[in-house]
């Protein structure tokens, strides 16, 4: 596939979102609420797209899909982290967010309780992605692995559960998000203004009128 047909060669008057879909069932709520926030969300799965491509022809942000099994299993979602991390602004949401923790040098390991479709609070540091969302926040979890950070990450841990587990972290000198929870679930409070914070982050040069 090539950099044009994962639509990141066409200039536009919209921010570009490039949705890497690691075969989840409710990827496309994440790309509606992108439109609805004013971005141009495209999804491509992440077995159909090299990284090479989307480098060749770099969109204004690029979103890690939640998806079953781990890391290691999410195509090219580790290397995307690898490769493009400081270079746009990245989020990962659940399953992307351990690919994140991963390529940072974090494990992938079992919480404690496993929550698949509920509501639970976590509290978080106030900014970034949270900038001006309450805490405690309810927010949804779909999943049974968490990730674990070594002393000295590049990562900071800005949200954890009521067990202390990670359930949001950021790259100390770059845009690059991970939230263990789902923004788009509708059990998540304030899913949406936690989307347009991260949008909030993504520099942008829309294309002049008439290109």
């Amino acid at each position: 596939m090539t950099a044009n047909r994962i639509g990141a060669g066409a200039r536009s008057s919209r921010p570009r979102i490039l949705i890497v879909d690691n075969y989840d069932s409710f990827v496309f709520n994440i790309a509606r609420y992108f439109t609805e926030l004013g971005a141009h969300a495209l999804v491509v799965r992440n077995d159909t797209v090299t990284v090479d491509e989307i480098a060749n022809d770099l969109p204004d942000a690029i979103v890690l899909s939640p998806g079953p099994c781990t890391p290691d299993e999410a195509g090219i979602s580790l290397d995307v982290v690898a490769r493009l991390s400081g270079r746009v602004p990245i989020l990962g949401i659940c399953l992307g967010h351990q690919a994140i923790g991963q390529a940072f040098g974090g494990r992938v390991v079992r919480a404690r309780r496993p929550l698949h479709g509920q509501s639970a609070p976590i509290r978080h540091h106030g900014g970034g992605l949270f900038s001006g969302l309450p805490s405690p926040l309810a927010v949804g979890r779909y999943h049974s692995l968490i990730v674990d950070l070594p002393a000295g990450s590049p990562l900071t841990v800005t949200a954890r559960s009521s067990e202390d587990e990670i359930m949001a972290l950021a790259h100390h000198s770059h845009p690059t998000f991970g939230v263990q929870f789902h923004p788009e679930s509708i059990v998540t409070e304030h899913g949406y203004d936690l989307l347009a914070n991260f949008l909030r982050h993504v520099p942008f040069n829309p294309a002049p009128p008439g290109a």
